[in-house]
């Protein structure tokens, strides 16, 4: 009974977690690693276990640092189920689609410069049949349902707060005699975040895995963060500029749509005219308006108020190229929702090109930027950036609104901790180094050698946990 941690292990991308008991062989998560092109050339090498033998999965949550590697995965020889919850395999379909769309599209801009030097043609990681294909492969769960899924193994999914359909995961397993409770983290969700519930608190395990991404840093409490967003629109209207968000398709567009709905007056939003950037946002903010039977009691109460609680009145969609460049002749007045989230692909790319040397530029950011991305430049300050090799002056503002995070933040993740036994032994996975490690600080002192940091490919014999 082992497990071996073979991505987001001293880093946030890369999710994916091997487990063997009883013979059978189980993948919690198979992510995409994500930032600098390095890191993301890593998505190319050959899995570090035989595709064909993995007997199942269990996918945490959508986002491509926890699912972007499954149609890999089917690529080279599984054929087991996939479970997640509904909401979860619903975004999936979109999101991996997406994803094939855009390796595509990639692969053929670059085909068309290695062609004209004579180098070989490259083939796209995974195209959108392949991301296609493996939604047949997908099971779907309900939170709190008990499932057996493998001879010796049950799982049960608990709401985690984090984006719609994203789930800590319960696993039971059981092996010649030894029992071993594992419970999985996935991302936990900020306490107190707009439209889902608060992650659920969970007594009991031998093993948590537990996210760690900002095991350092608390945020901003939601009012000073409500506060600061409105500052930032009355700001940017003063100087008659734009306002830039680059945001990731699922999660936090949504919470954005939500809250600047719920302020629509208050923050003057209605004096702005509101794009949403990017058709896999559109669809996804359309998936997050099916499933709302897994809202908190407020954003309920907005559905049956207001209709689809994204809903504003001057909010435009723009799904087709066209209609994203027509905004960039737009100089003042404009709210711009677009992706991608760390500025390293999507429309906010185009939208950068065309603001961000302009001084009343406003640039919101609202999520985690991981190393060597583009996002990260802007957060750290960057006087100059490049976008497709031309070199560009950074005149505009950049606000960074930390606690609009979808993560727990060190007390969260604290508190989320605090409520197991002190029988459990504590795993940090999904945190950069020194996130991690304040983290294990403060764990260690109440659990004493019961905190771990396992680093890549090691390995973790449950059975000898005591």
């Amino acid at each position: 009974m082992h497990i071996r941690f073979l991505g987001a292990a001293g880093e946030v991308t890369g999710s994916c977690y091997l487990i063997e008991c009883a013979g059978c062989r189980l993948l919690l998560d198979c992510g995409l690693f994500q930032g600098a092109p390095e890191t993301e050339a890593r998505n190319r090498e050959p899995f570090a276990f035989e595709p064909a033998g993995i007997d199942a999965v269990v996918l945490s949550h959508s986002h491509l640092d926890h699912a972007g590697r499954l149609p890999l995965l089917l690529k080279a020889g599984f054929r087991g189920p996939i479970y997640t919850h509904n909401a979860c395999r619903d975004l999936c379909r979109i999101m991996l689609k997406d994803a094939g769309y855009l390796n595509e599209r990639d692969v053929e801009w670059e085909n068309r410069k290695r062609a004209r030097k004579g180098l070989p043609l490259l083939a796209p990681l995974y195209t959108m049949q392949d991301a296609q294909q493996v939604m047949r492969r997908f099971r779907a769960l309900d939170y709190d349902a008990m499932t057996d899924i493998l001879p010796g193994t049950r799982v049960r999914l608990r709401d985690a707060g984090h984006i719609l359909g994203s789930s800590i995961v319960e696993l039971w397993m059981a092996e010649g005699g030894v029992r071993r409770k594992l419970v999985f983290s996935g991302d936990l969700g900020h306490r107190g975040a707009p439209i889902l519930h608060d992650p659920t608190m969970i007594a009991e395990a031998d093993v948590v895995l537990v996210e760690s991404t900002y095991g350092d840093r608390l945020h901003r409490s939601w009012d000073d963060t409500w506060a600061e967003l409105a500052g930032v629109f009355r700001q940017a209207e003063s100087r008659r500029g734009n306002i830039l968000i680059p945001a990731f398709a699922v999660g936090r567009t949504q919470e954005l749509l939500y809250v600047m709905g719920q302020n629509f007056e208050a923050w003057g939003i209605d004096r702005w005219s509101v794009f949403l950037d990017s058709p896999l946002a559109i669809e996804a903010t359309e998936v997050y308006a099916r499933h709302w039977s897994v809202y908190d009691r407020e954003a309920r109460a907005a559905r049956r108020h207001r209709g689809s609680p994204f809903a504003l009145p001057n909010l435009h969609m723009s799904r087709t190229p066209k209609q994203s460049m027509a905004i960039n002749r737009i100089q003042s007045g404009a709210i711009v929702i677009a992706g991608g989230g760390m500025c390293e692909g999507g429309r906010i790319r185009h939208h950068l090109k065309h603001s961000v040397w302009r001084s009343g530029t406003h640039i919101l950011i609202v999520g985690f930027q991981a190393r060597g991305t583009l996002g990260r430049q802007l957060v750290e300050g960057a006087k100059t950036i490049r976008l497709w090799g031309e070199e560009m002056r950074v005149a505009a503002a950049t606000h960074t609104i930390g606690g609009l995070s979808a993560h727990a933040d060190q007390r969260g993740l604290l508190d989320w901790c605090h409520g197991f036994s002190g029988r459990a032994t504590f795993v940090l996975v999904h945190g950069e180094p020194e996130a991690r490690d304040a983290l294990e600080v403060l764990l260690r002192q109440e659990r004493g050698p019961r905190v771990l940091t396992p680093e890549l490919g090691s390995r973790l014999n449950l059975a000898a946990l005591t």
